[in-house]
């Protein structure tokens, strides 16, 4: 068979790791590709991408691979080929394959010129079997895509795509992505400027009038340069999604508060904000210990949660400012009789460990004035609590501190006060730990030792975030490629922020990072967190699949503390999904917080990323996380972060 016949068709490829891996190889080979990291509505998919030919990854998901191949073979016809990859360590599995309905079979190592040949075995098989996928739920398979002449300075729209959208058979470049709106023309722009030699192929999605969301799947001819796509249409998010976008509405924290006011500012509205302050913990703390505290505060999180719920504020969002003070943020300035319904909510006693209690609170709300930004505006509301003393206007303690500090950053980076210490990752189903994360502690010679948001939001304000990230990630892999040999199998995580990402040459700067540092890059994870804010996520999305097609893993941290969750995870290509602190331990919350965590971790799973849930303090909490799927977790109730001897002594 020659090549021009193979190209002329299209591989459906699912892949749970290595998605962006094997599209770019066979892309490269001529075949175009339809590719998917999870198995959601996968018969649908494969019959409406025009292709016999599908290939399912089982390398490190075998049962994830013998279910979406039994799924497939539902709907094969007689001359399709399901072409599986195997782990070498699964191959008592194939008699479960063949049962499930694979074709084909290729096990690891499998090499770039194994795969192409694979594919063209596949190939063969369809030409002489004839096949077809159809699946009556598809809508017949009529093939959705297009193809750009550049010298012609014309494209080519299959008749399916034509009727679907309205536009003609034959268009102008310029003159369809006017069509698309100025989000999706950009996006489109972006997703075909990351086309190259290394990168042959590459995925965006936007809107698509008369198809709804689509994912476009682009890829240049390696010799005639056309560019040519399949278009396939999203499913709607469903009902799991709209529980999970509306438990996630809390902002969390006072960076997050910080941010939330200053965008509704920037956007000519007028937020406001009310401060609840909450009496009575101190003395809890002093007698039962401070993790009893922090479950009754965690207890107050969620009767004021649930007051701004019952009030009907559905776009307000709930913050916890540091202490034992809390904030409710408000789009519109305006919270109805919510002052009466947090002072009744907080009035009923609290359990806390075997006593019960009696809290107090104190309250205060304003919205924002000409001139504020939202820095001042929690200083001021604060200032207006009863009880407030003169001058507490001038913080709260965490401004003000991040503020003094600002201009000890650059010293403590030259003067190494700034130390690594790694907190362990513990496989639940076994208890054995496989990984650590790189957390930074400041060794403030007058302050003593500050945590990492004060650390970084003074970094921020000093203009120095980026030196201290790119500090701590060198300082990371320094000391994790010097560990002793018990160590030698643990993965390392380290963190990267928004504005990491949002530089052009992240991936080669952060891998040059890991070589020049000796620790290998198929043990080395990078975390991006998500309530940092990336604009332009098709590009972060380029140059995180880079990292994953030079070895590195991708997660995604703190899941459940901003406003992108959902978008993250249909845009960022992620092997992780990291759950909140606050969102693991309402897994022992009430029946309400143990669905939306369910909800969580189900939907992280059919997306194909492994869990891994954080601040994990109680064996309850580990092992309804256990019960409900998910596979890691970390936290003090392994331990705390550890110094390298500490952490040896453990692991050992």
């Amino acid at each position: 068979m020659g090549h021009d016949a193979a190209h002329e068709r299209a591989l459906f490829i699912l892949s749970f790791r290595q998605r962006d891996e094997l599209t770019a190889i066979l892309s490269r080979a001529g075949w175009r590709i339809v590719a998917a990291r999870r198995a959601d509505g996968i018969r649908q998919r494969v019959a409406a991408s025009g292709t016999a030919i599908a290939i399912v990854d089982a390398r490190g998901a075998i049962d994830d691979g013998i279910t979406a191949t039994a799924e497939l073979a539902q709907v094969a016809g007689h001359g399709d080929a399901v072409l599986v990859l195997v782990a070498k360590g699964d191959v008592d599995r194939l008699g479960a394959l063949y049962e499930a309905g694979a074709t084909h079979f290729l096990i690891s190592p499998v090499t770039e010129e194994m795969l192409v040949q694979g594919v063209r075995f596949a190939e063969r098989h369809v030409h002489r079997m004839g096949g077809g996928w159809h699946d009556p739920l598809a809508g017949g398979g009529a093939p959705l895509g297009w193809r750009l002449d550049s010298v012609r300075g014309s494209v080519q729209l299959t008749p399916a795509l034509a009727e679907a959208t309205g536009f003609g058979e034959t268009a102008t470049p310029r003159g369809l992505l006017r069509q698309l709106g100025q989000d999706g023309r950009r996006t489109a722009l972006a997703a075909i400027r990351r086309l190259g030699a290394a990168s042959p192929a590459t995925a965006f999605a936007h809107d698509l009038p008369g198809l709804g969301r689509v994912v476009q799947h682009v890829a240049r001819d390696p010799h005639s340069q056309r560019l040519h796509a399949l278009v396939e249409p999203l499913a709607r998010v469903g009902d799991i999604g709209a529980v999970v976008r509306e438990a996630l509405g809390s902002v969390r924290d006072l960076a997050g508060t910080l941010r939330w006011i200053d965008r509704r500012i920037e956007a000519g509205e007028v937020p406001g904000i009310r401060v609840i302050a909450i009496g009575g913990i101190d003395p809890v703390n002093r007698r039962q210990g401070r993790s009893v505290g922090d479950t009754l505060l965690r207890a107050v999180e969620r009767r004021i949660e649930r007051a701004v719920r019952d009030a009907g504020l559905v776009r307000a969002a709930v913050a916890r400012l540091g202490g034992t003070e809390f904030a409710v943020l408000l789009p519109h300035g305006a919270d109805q009789d919510l002052e009466a319904a947090l002072a009744r909510a907080v009035a009923r006693p609290f359990v806390a460990g075997d006593d019960m209690v009696a809290l107090t609170l104190r309250q205060a709300c304003d919205t924002v004035q000409p001139g504020e930004d939202g820095a001042a505006l929690v200083r001021r509301v604060q200032a207006l609590l009863p009880g407030a003393r003169a001058g507490d206007g001038d913080r709260p303690v965490a401004v003000l501190d991040a503020q003094r500090l600002a201009a000890d950053i650059a010293r403590a980076i030259e003067t190494r006060e700034i130390a690594i210490l790694f907190q362990p990752q513990v496989k639940l189903t076994s208890g054995r730990i496989i990984g650590v994360e790189a957390l930074a502690r400041w060794r403030h010679g007058r302050e003593g030792e500050l945590g990492p948001e004060l650390l970084f939001d003074a970094a921020a304000r000093a203009g120095l975030a980026g030196r201290l990230s790119a500090h701590v990630q060198r300082e990371a892999m320094r000391i994790a490629a010097g560990w002793p040999g018990a160590l030698g199998h643990l993965r390392l995580s380290i963190n990267v922020t928004a504005e990491d990402v949002a530089q052009a040459d992240f991936a080669d700067t952060l891998l040059a990072r890991a070589d020049a540092s000796g620790f290998p890059r198929e043990r080395l994870t990078v975390e991006v967190t998500e309530s940092g804010l990336i604009a332009e996520l098709g590009e972060a999305a380029g140059l995180l699949a880079a990292l994953r097609a030079a070895g590195c893993r991708v997660a995604i941290d703190d899941f459940g503390t901003g406003y992108s969750s959902l978008a993250y995870l249909k845009a960022l290509p992620l092997d992780y999904l990291k759950i909140d602190k606050k969102l693991a331990q309402d897994i022992v919350g009430s029946p309400r917080d143990r669905v939306v965590v369910r909800g969580v971790i189900d939907m992280a799973r059919s997306l194909g990323l492994t869990v891994v849930a954080e601040g994990v303090e109680t064996e309850a909490q580990r092992d309804a996380l256990a019960a409900e799927g998910c596979q890691l977790y970390q936290g003090f109730l392994c331990a705390e972060p550890l110094e390298v001897s500490a952490l040896v002594a453990l692991v050992g």
